[in-house]
């Protein structure tokens, strides 16, 4: 595993980071750790919270790619800004040099208030965003590149063409997968999916525990 852990944290509570490629399944996850009562912070919904009407990050968004982002009731058009954000490298770069402070910020502000046993972060772009040095574990939800291209095209309505540029644009799944800590395959049900979810809850609650009494100890 090639992944970077954090040699000091700032945070007390376990931090487990929730990716994976687009359309692997990462929600459906993240719902079923929030049924067993673990905290979830999803930056995906950050994302769409820093842009909303009235905001900084909206303002920023526009100012750089114009208000043509703008549906008629003043909120962003995300599909347009997401064709526009991943025609070009540069676009993509000037996307996230807006977003990724601000739903960083706003990640570390939830994290410190909502406690739990341990947390769980879904961040789609962790390795991308840099944001894997803010977690203490990750888990990987992986499926094959045809499941993925076949969810986005019936989820999604996207084409072929338009799948295989979203997939082209994280990391591919290799990478994620010699990086991430644990892997979670989604491509059978959703009762197999529960299974392996409660299986990795109770080495996560584990694995935090272990972290609380070495602080502790660390504090007598």
């Amino acid at each position: 595993m090639g992944s970077t852990r954090p040699e000091f944290r700032e945070w007390s509570v376990y931090r487990l980071g929730l990716t994976g490629g687009i359309a692997s399944g990462k929600s459906t996850v993240a719902s079923l750790f929030g049924a067993l009562g673990v905290p979830v912070i999803d930056t995906d919904l950050i994302a769409r919270e820093v842009v909303a009407p009235g905001t900084p990050g909206l303002l920023a968004l526009t100012g750089e790619f114009g208000t043509d982002l703008l549906q008629s009731d003043g909120t962003l058009d995300r599909r347009r800004l997401r064709d526009l954000a991943f025609a070009t490298p540069q676009r993509r770069q000037q996307l996230e040099a807006i977003l990724h402070p601000l739903i960083g910020e706003r990640m570390e502000s939830l994290c410190a208030s909502v406690g739990g046993p341990y947390q769980v972060l879904v961040i789609p772009l962790l390795f991308e965003s840099g944001l894997e040095a803010r977690v203490d574990r990750v888990l990987v939800v992986d499926c094959s590149e045809s499941v993925q291209r076949n969810r986005l095209r019936v989820r999604d309505g996207e084409s072929a063409a338009g799948a295989d540029r979203l997939l082209a644009a994280q990391a591919n799944r290799a990478t994620r997968l010699s990086r991430g800590d644990d892997v979670l395959v989604n491509e059978g049900t959703r009762d197999e999916l529960q299974r392996r979810v409660q299986e990795l809850h109770g080495n996560y609650l584990n694995l935090a525990a272990r972290l609380r009494r070495g602080a502790e100890q660390g504090r007598d």
